[in-house]
């Protein structure tokens, strides 16, 4: 019997919207694409968001969503891509937790669920119709999905903290700075 089923074409379809998606949103950060502010635009929004330097952040997030993406939707490495989307999602979500739960009002709605389904897929794997399997899923380990998991979780963490720290610093330094 042949590699042809439902959940096959599932994946692949939902490899392809989250990939594209997330494809789309990193070529706009790292080269302008699609209406972007490429890196020099995407490194001053990220500063202003309170992410130090601005620079490396905007490279760190545009690579995690156009890689992750690109990964996706061609179904390569998929356990590592996975925990890549679902950590450079954080970064984005804890940026619009603030606003709430719903992205209508601002909130962290759609970068969490871009994150979940990354990890979903990266922990499902790719399917049949996918690079992984015509390489035999030399790249598609659990091993290597843990691992990615471990790195991503403690990268996504690492920056988070840094944000807050930054965050915290500059508002003591205004308050400081203000005459009584």
């Amino acid at each position: 019997m042949g590699c042809i089923n439902r959940t096959d074409l599932g994946l692949l379809t939902l490899r392809a919207a989250v990939g594209g998606v997330l494809f789309a949103h990193g070529s706009q950060k790292l080269f302008g694409w699609f209406g972007g502010g490429g890196l020099e635009g995407t490194a001053t929004g990220m500063e202003a968001m309170g992410f130090k330097p601005g620079g490396q952040s905007a490279l760190a997030a545009g690579l995690g969503e156009a890689g992750g993406g690109a990964l996706l939707i061609a179904g390569l490495a998929t356990p590592v891509a996975g925990p890549i989307v679902a950590g450079t999602m954080v970064g984005a979500s804890v940026v619009h937790f603030p606003h709430g739960f719903f992205a209508t009002k601002g909130g962290y709605e759609y970068p969490a669920l871009l994150g979940v389904c990354g990890l979903a897929l990266g922990i499902a794997g790719p399917g049949c119709y996918s690079l992984d399997q015509l390489t035999g899923h030399r790249l598609n380990r659990p091993w290597l999905g843990a691992l990615a998991f471990v790195a991503s979780a403690a990268g996504a963490f690492s920056v988070v903290c840094k944000r807050e720290r930054g965050i915290r610093e500059a508002a003591a330094k205004a308050m400081e700075s203000e005459p009584e």
